[in-house]
């Protein structure tokens, strides 16, 4: 009875059990509607994009894209996420480039009074900071102690101006210090190694500091040829200066005792140093993006002098 009711689902005519009935309900209209749609998106999706394999290959669509590679050489590809992400840093570049000819143009002084210019090395030398230098001096640039230098102080080996960040970056460095071990015995090592406290005002016995001394300005361990007799290093060479608290290669903050900072010291005296190896950037980044890292280094990780 219910079944004739205008507004009463219709049923299908199939009854099973006597009272089992079928009902017909149809999709809504909107549904229906939206379905074919995605049917059509798909089928013009197919045309315009790479899609379905074919053989060893697949069909590449009809859509194009042109860009210009590292070579400098333009191409046209179907399209594909590489050659879109071409594209867009091609774009990304021409918008860059008036502040990167902007900053070739300038000396580094005026550079340095330029906020529009610096704004631009602030946001472009910190990707291309963490692409290149990030992997060595950490992402904030503060390095690691016992492997590369903190970019963010006033402690340079090699000199922290402009001209130096920019030598540094260019042809890179090879720092070397030689081991001791099998020049000096263990007491002569000690010895040097509280003097080298002393000069930082760390803990140290006063009478080896004393021995020390004698040992690091004579002959036998000839410190001095290449940390100054004053002990302040010579950036000529990238020896570093002992007389301050900063520490590079002997971690001797992070020593608990006095008998722990004098071990850290003594390791490196006693094996030397070979790793202070930065590579050279100049055939890898251009000229532009050099001088854009030096700034950003001098200016932006405020450790320039």
């Amino acid at each position: 009875m219910s079944q004739n009711k205008p507004n009463a689902v219709q049923t299908t005519g199939h009854v099973w059990d006597g009272d089992l009935q079928e009902y017909n309900n149809p999709l809504p209209n909107w549904w229906t509607i939206a379905f074919y749609i995605t049917i059509v998106f798909s089928i013009v999706y197919w045309f315009i994009f790479p899609a379905w394999p074919v053989g060893h290959g697949f069909t590449t669509g009809f859509d194009k894209i042109t860009y210009v590679n590292d070579k400098g050489e333009t191409k046209t590809s179907h399209w594909n996420t590489r050659a879109l992400l071409m594209k867009e840093m091609n774009e990304h570049a021409e918008q860059q480039k008036p502040y990167y000819d902007k900053l070739m143009a300038e000396p580094y002084d005026k550079i340095a009074k330029d906020q529009d210019l610096l704004n631009f090395v602030a946001s472009a030398g910190k990707t291309l900071f963490g692409d290149n230098c990030a992997a060595c001096h950490q992402s904030g640039g503060g390095g690691k102690v016992g492997y590369f230098p903190n970019l963010t102080d006033d402690d340079w080996l090699y000199g922290g101006s402009y001209d130096k960040i920019q030598e540094t970056i260019t042809n890179g460095r090879h720092g070397y210090m030689p081991p001791f071990a099998e020049v000096l015995n263990d007491t002569q090592i000690t010895d040097l190694a509280n003097y080298v406290l002393s000069l930082s005002g760390e803990p140290h016995d006063a009478a080896k500091a004393a021995a020390g001394n004698q040992l690091f300005h004579s002959d036998t361990a000839a410190c001095f040829y290449c940390h100054g007799a004053d002990a302040h290093g010579r950036q000529v060479i990238g020896s570093a200066n002992l007389t301050d608290k900063i520490w590079l290669w002997a971690n001797v903050p992070a020593a608990q005792s006095a008998e722990d900072k004098v071990a850290a010291v003594k390791k490196v005296i006693e094996g030397g140093l070979n790793k202070g190896v930065m590579p050279t950037w100049g055939g890898r980044l251009k000229p532009e993006q050099i001088k854009l890292l030096t700034v950003y280094v001098h200016d932006t990780l405020g450790g320039g002098k």
